[in-house]
């Protein structure tokens, strides 16, 4: 019976259809797996040895004259360099990934230069142990680089940023007992430096350093990373940068200490030791805020030579001193804004030759003076630097403050207000 031209008609799209869903499926089965790349080349380093066949030196040369994206596989528990490496550079990309327990990468033998040379963008590395390094263990001077799961310690310094990288993602990772852990030379864009444990540190964990302000680049996010026993965590001078909800424990210098412009810190833990919390000296607009601070022997934030510099909500408890500002800018004040210090040791506020504005913070059960004025007079004499704060709406409890320049009025309710 034939068919009706209807019939026909359905028949014709049921089978073409039919071809479009094959063809689709056909389509995606050529199509790369998420994450990795297509052709991508895997070289086995096979000899822990410094140079030949089947060595980490044999397996960059190859990758730099590949035309595609290369694995380095480093199938050998232990490799000593002698000699420096060549450079990690493939215009495609190179992932150099070590064994389940981190290949050891031993540079005690390597004279100088660093163990590993980034210069080519799109590099990854994972499950390395760097170590015993006189020099640095990664240099970085290209963009696109992640840095995931692996440990760097007894070196000078674990990871240098040259100014031009760019895009940067260093994730749980170990820097242990290296003069630095890293280094940042400028305000590198898209910059992430987050839930690595940092541990002591001859220098500094963190030191994003340079002479004159940065602003060509974004903030680098220091987020969620763990220092304990550093001599200080966290260095920075005029380097934006944003530090949030880190750990800092058993610091022996500071916790920070925040120089020049760019710098905000944000949602910290700074717990336990003789050193101070954070210090902010000849700082520009710095905002420290939110941050909580217990345990400390001496003042959980100091501000020195500092102007323009916010501390708003910050919490202050069982610490020997609270906040103190020193010698800093009259037409350019800092601020104190809502913080809250409990129980301090000695002094819960220090003004010594500053004129702050301190406003809306409570001083509780000091066992001390809540607040302490006094004018700075130079060593040797010289002219006197008077202190005269602005002061409003702060509540100091348990005795009334103590104003030594006589530059604020004390009620003797110990309500300090201007």
């Amino acid at each position: 019976m034939p068919l009706s031209r209807r019939s026909t008609i359905s028949i014709a799209v049921f089978v073409l259809l039919v071809v479009f869903v094959g063809l689709g499926y056909w389509y995606e089965s050529r199509q790369k797996t998420p994450g990795t790349a297509t052709n991508t080349a895997s070289i086995d380093v096979t000899s822990g040895n410094d140079r030949g066949p089947g060595t980490l030196r044999e397996a960059l040369f190859k990758a730099s004259a590949a035309d595609t994206p290369v694995v380095i596989a480093l199938k050998v528990p232990k490799i000593t360099l002698a000699s420096t490496l060549p450079p990690l550079a493939n215009a495609r990309g190179i992932r150099l990934v070590g064994g389940e327990r981190a290949t050891e990468i031993d540079g005690s033998s390597l004279p100088t230069g660093p163990v590993l040379d980034v210069g080519g963008a799109n590099v990854s590395i994972e499950s390395v142990r760097i170590r015993n390094c006189r020099a640095t263990a990664i240099v970085l001077r290209a963009e696109r680089f992640k840095l995931q799961t692996t440990t760097i310690e007894s070196c000078d310094v674990g990871v240098d940023v040259a100014e031009n990288s760019k895009q940067i993602l260093l994730e749980r990772n170990r820097f242990a007992g290296n003069r630095v852990g890293v280094r940042f030379a400028a305000s590198n864009r898209n910059a992430l430096v987050v839930k690595n444990e940092f541990a002591g540190h001859r220098d500094a964990g963190l030191w994003a350093v340079r002479s004159e302000p940065d602003n060509a680049g974004g903030a680098i996010g220091i987020r969620d990373n763990r220092f304990t026993k550093e001599r200080i965590g966290i260095i920075t001078a005029n380097v934006s940068v944003l530090i949030e909800r880190n750990e800092l424990l058993d610091s022996q210098e500071a916790a920070m200490q925040l120089m020049g412009t760019g710098a905000v810190a944000r949602g910290n833990r700074i717990s336990r030791g003789a050193a101070m919390g954070i210090v902010a000296e000849n700082a520009r607009g710095a905002v420290i805020e939110e941050n909580e601070f217990d345990g400390l022997a001496a003042y959980g934030i100091m501000l020195k030579g500092s102007a323009d510099t916010l501390v708003r909500g910050n919490r202050i408890h069982n610490s020997g001193y609270g906040l103190a500002f020193v010698l800093g800018t009259p037409r350019n004040p800092s601020s104190a804004i809502d913080n809250t210090i409990i129980e301090p040791k000695v002094t819960g506020i220090d003004v010594i030759g500053d004129s702050p504005i301190l406003r809306g913070n409570q001083v509780m059960r000091p066992r001390g003076l809540p607040l302490k004025v006094i004018d700075f007079e130079p060593d040797g004499g010289g002219e006197k630097i008077r202190s005269a704060p602005f002061l409003e709406g702060n509540n100091f409890k348990m005795g009334p403050a103590t104003v030594a320049a006589g530059g604020a009025k004390a009620p003797s309710d110990g309500v300090v207000q201007r």
